[in-house]
């Protein structure tokens, strides 16, 4: 059997576009390193991407002999800065970043460790950067965004100052993105992002 992650976990990976949705996620497993500065340039950021598909692809093979196939999810970032000005200015050399691939619910933590292990026993480096975590986002309001990343300023600065305030939402974790497209393979005008901030009520 091979699961289909986007039509199992729909609110994962689907939004809407052109309008923002609440949604309610539960806690979700996944692969993350953490790193900081400009991922256009990074040489770090560029090997926490890899890093997190080699253990991802690991464990797909190994849950795939196991009796359960599935497609490996997309890449998924968590971004902040100190100062939220510098992020609001997109001044990336200041960005703190969190690059995530989910696990499937369906696979067990030691099979996520195994994979784990065989991606720092080829990749030194590393180990002590990429492991497992729990992100429990809860609440979040987010939409689709389809464009350039560096387009994003105008969407989020509507989610910011009008729809989170309209509804008495404050934030409650990091700006959240899901990378639907392959900007290897997409035209910037046609990338699909999933732009998503955990909320809370204010007060």
């Amino acid at each position: 059997m091979k699961h289909d992650l986007r039509k199992e976990m729909p609110h994962f990976f689907e939004a809407p576009k052109g309008r923002f949705e609440e949604v309610t996620l539960p806690p979700a497993r996944y692969f993350a390193v953490d790193g900081f500065g400009n991922p256009n340039t990074s040489p770090a950021y560029r090997a926490a991407v890899e890093a997190l598909y080699r253990a991802s692809y690991k464990l797909k093979f190994l849950s795939k002999a196991a009796g359960a196939d599935y497609t490996v999810p997309p890449l998924e970032g968590l971004w902040w800065a100190e100062d939220p000005a510098v992020f609001a200015a997109r001044n990336k050399d200041h960005w703190s970043w969190q690059m995530l691939i989910l696990i499937p619910p369906f696979v067990g933590e030691a099979l996520a460790e195994k994979a784990v292990a065989a991606c720092v026993a080829a990749t030194p480096d590393a180990e002590g950067c990429l492991r497992t975590v729990t992100l429990a986002e809860g609440t979040v309001i987010q939409t689709l965004h389809v464009g350039s990343y560096d387009d994003e300023t105008p969407v989020l600065d509507k989610l910011h100052h009008e729809v989170m305030p309209a509804g008495n939402w404050t934030f409650n974790g990091h700006h959240h993105e899901v990378y639907l497209s392959d900007p290897r393979r997409t035209a910037p005008q046609r990338l699909k992002t999933i732009l998503r901030q955990p909320v809370k009520k204010a007060g």
